[in-house]
């Protein structure tokens, strides 16, 4: 069974940055997994931010953060990390964040198999 832990979230004013991680287990995970970061906003559905492989490489990002965030992955003493750099953090940025593993999809769908508690984000103007 897949678990994703997010940690990283937090309160910043406009301009400001974040790192957001995620921590997935177990650590033998099949590295075709495609990973990813997706947010809710109050009121909005949820939306696709960026999504890369567990092995690396084939990288999407929504229109909205190219140029600003980036994503990540890392494997550290045995452990699956995933991280999104927020640079240049906008009020429209502010939602719940998610990390999302899936075995079959990736890029813009937003059927993920997997899927953790998320993490606040809220930027102020």
């Amino acid at each position: 069974q897949v678990q994703l832990a997010e940690s990283g979230g937090g309160s910043v004013q406009a301009g400001g940055s974040l790192r957001l991680s995620c921590a997935a287990s177990p650590s033998y995970m099949d590295r075709t997994y495609c990973m990813g970061w997706f947010r809710q906003a109050p009121g909005k559905e949820r939306e696709g931010v960026a999504t890369i492989y567990a092995a690396g490489g084939n990288i999407y990002y929504a229109d909205s953060v190219k140029g600003r965030f980036t994503v990540s992955q890392d494997h550290t003493k045995g452990t699956l990390y995933l991280y999104l750099q927020m640079n240049s953090l906008k009020p429209e940025d502010t939602a719940i964040y998610y990390c999302a593993a899936d075995r079959w999809i990736c890029g813009s769908r937003l059927d993920f198999t997997h899927w953790g508690q998320g993490t606040q984000v809220t930027v102020s103007s």
